[in-house]
């Protein structure tokens, strides 16, 4: 054991329990009675339904503050098939680096390189808990990144080191980012997210933001390859504009349609990007208030100023637990998690299953910062209960 006293079981547990970094947490207050507007049964090409469809979008680009000569349309399969939409359909009119740095950007590389099989694609790595060297990057080539590393805990600071005269397009996978960071929107040229991260949404839906240069590049370029119809954005060598004003490519479901506007309103009710924002930095200060001085944890992201406000991610750092092999860590991180779930205290806050041993606890705006602080004394309290079976 370590040198520390061990921590005694806690009296106080959280509110809320739910810290899985997606789908995530409800927005503080929720009921299924939010949900009693939907137009269920009804065609989403009627006029009704149609509208709650482009209300989404109209009201997430004025939250986000999304340039009004951007598009922003309802695309299937969740942030991974606006994520593929983008890169399928843009992807090949310029040689390409991909930004990877934990499993989502990864499996974008692997997109790039061995599906679309783009031979003047370069991958840009870096481990768990840090960025890609971005000095690296060639802006006459296309770039593809992860805004905020959902798997790693590791965010981008700013968009300072994007050339605002850049030739190639930025694709930003900005599923944990939108609504709880500044996106900056004249660096970027696709921005895509879902549903169910920051505003607690439901799953199967995407959001896919377009840039002028983004549209330009639609309408200039086909590529090589056939694409199937629900990556389609143009047609007779024009856009889709249908897509942007709530027209989906396919079937939506409408009761996610309501509680995404249901999230929406919250959203503008805590004060909109802003409020938001602030409520999952404070989110993040209490784990780092906490995490300084703690011998039991540290962030995986190796810098401050990286460390998100939504995917905080932790290593197990007691010193019991860095002497043991791999997998006997693998197997310690999972009996603390465990031990959080059995305790209804932190449901889902284990790892991602590609990451390195450790816990995740969602930070995002519909979490309440009492529930973490009430959360984080059981994880030293787990942490010293599970070393006494290793």
């Amino acid at each position: 054991m370590a040198d520390f006293s061990v921590a005694a079981k806690p009296a106080t547990r959280p509110s809320n329990p739910n810290f899985s970094s997606g789908p995530c947490a409800k927005r503080p207050g929720f009921t299924l009675a939010a949900l009693e507007g939907a137009a269920l049964g009804r065609s989403h090409r009627a006029k009704g339904p149609k509208a709650k469809l482009n209300e989404v979008i109209t009201r997430s680009k004025a939250i986000l503050g999304m340039p009004a000569d951007w598009r922003l349309g309802i695309v299937p399969a969740s942030d991974t098939g606006a994520v593929e939409m983008a890169l399928w359909s843009l992807l090949g009119a310029r040689p390409v680096d991909v930004l990877a740095h934990e499993s989502f950007s990864e499996a974008w590389a692997t997109d790039v390189v061995k599906q679309l099989k783009l031979a003047d694609a370069r991958v840009i790595k870096a481990g768990y808990g840090a960025l890609p060297d971005v000095t690296q990057i060639d802006f006459s080539h296309d770039v593809v990144l992860a805004w905020n590393g959902t798997t790693s805990g590791v965010r981008f600071s700013s968009g300072d080191f994007i050339p605002a005269d850049r030739e190639g397009l930025v694709i930003a996978d900005s599923t944990s980012a939108a609504f709880a960071m500044d996106l900056p929107w004249d660096k970027l040229d696709v921005v895509t997210w879902s549903w169910q991260k920051v505003l607690g949404g439901e799953a199967a839906h995407g959001m896919l933001a377009l840039s002028p240069r983004a549209v330009e590049r639609l309408l200039t370029y086909k590529p090589a390859w056939p694409l199937p119809k629900i990556f389609r954005l143009t047609s007779g060598g024009k856009l889709s504009e249908g897509i942007f004003v709530g027209e989906t490519i396919n079937t939506p479901s409408m009761l996610c349609v309501e509680d995404a506007l249901d999230g929406l309103r919250w959203a503008e009710g805590v004060g909109g990007l802003k409020g938001l924002i602030a409520r999952s930095e404070a989110n993040l200060k209490a784990v780092a208030d906490w995490v300084e001085g703690n011998e039991r944890v540290r962030f995986l992201a190796e810098t401050p100023e990286t460390r998100s406000c939504t995917s905080i991610c932790l290593a197990i750092a007691a010193p019991w637990f860095t002497k043991l092999d791999a997998e006997a860590q693998a197997k310690a991180a999972k009996a603390v998690a465990s031990l959080l779930e059995k305790e209804n205290v932190a449901l889902d806050a284990g790892a991602y299953r590609d990451a390195p041993p450790g816990l995740r606890i969602w930070g995002g705006a519909t979490v309440e910062t009492s529930d973490v602080a009430a959360l984080l004394p059981w994880i030293d309290y787990a942490i010293d209960t599970v070393a006494a079976e290793f």
